[in-house]
């Protein structure tokens, strides 16, 4: 199942025009803060999906029975372009355990690239909610080999994976290879990826944007 908020009027839609907007951009910490909102937004959206139990809480003036949370999930990103989305998650979810998996691409010269993963921190997945975020779904290769890397820490009950914008190749590699408890939630969908995996539109590198080019 993919979720895209962009397919109807919300703020959302202001957010993501401003993560695009080259001018915008060249203030890098409004860049985050735009990352942070919409992981915010994801985190509400994919809240009303959850399963909650009543609570009886104590007030000043009596008792009041309130649905909370059954769970926390844990909320996994890839570093380093994934931190500021995490961090708008966490905002909401702030009990959450969390993961983190460090995977890159390197280029050769030829062009090509390959995914390396080189780090995972995590606590047990087995029967979890796992909520999983990376700001550009490009071709859909990290996520996927992120997700798998994480299966060695156990299989999430369920998965959500969060894109600020994703292309719809990216998409249709994730549904090929992932299960199909795995659910997609993207701030736009982009068509075009070209031949470096770079999503078009889209609004560059992420990573670099948020935090500074990298050699």
């Amino acid at each position: 199942m993919v979720h895209n908020l962009s397919q109807t009027n919300s703020i959302v839609n202001q957010f993501v025009a401003e993560l695009r907007d080259v001018e915008i951009q060249k203030d890098r910490m409004r860049f985050r803060r735009n990352l942070v909102r919409l992981g915010e937004i994801f985190a509400y959206e994919i809240s009303k999906t959850l399963s909650y139990v009543d609570k009886d809480v104590t007030t000043p003036l009596g008792m009041a029975s309130v649905p909370v949370l059954e769970e926390q999930p844990i909320l996994g990103t890839i570093l380093r372009a994934g931190l500021p989305l995490h961090e708008g998650i966490l905002n909401f979810f702030d009990n959450a355990d969390n993961a983190f998996i460090s995977a890159y691409r390197k280029h050769h010269k030829d062009g090509t690239f390959d995914i390396k993963l080189e780090y995972v921190s995590s606590p047990s997945l087995e029967n979890r909610l796992l909520i999983l975020t990376d700001p550009m779904l490009a071709t859909g290769s990290s996520i996927v080999m992120t997700y798998k890397a994480l299966l060695e820490k156990g299989r999430p009950r369920q998965t959500h994976i969060v894109a600020a914008l994703a292309s719809i190749q990216g998409i249709e590699y994730v549904k090929r290879n992932l299960a199909s408890d795995v659910t997609l939630w993207v701030g736009a969908i982009d068509e075009e990826l070209t031949a470096q995996a770079y999503i078009v539109p889209g609004l560059g590198d992420a990573g670099d944007l948020a935090f500074g080019e990298k050699i």
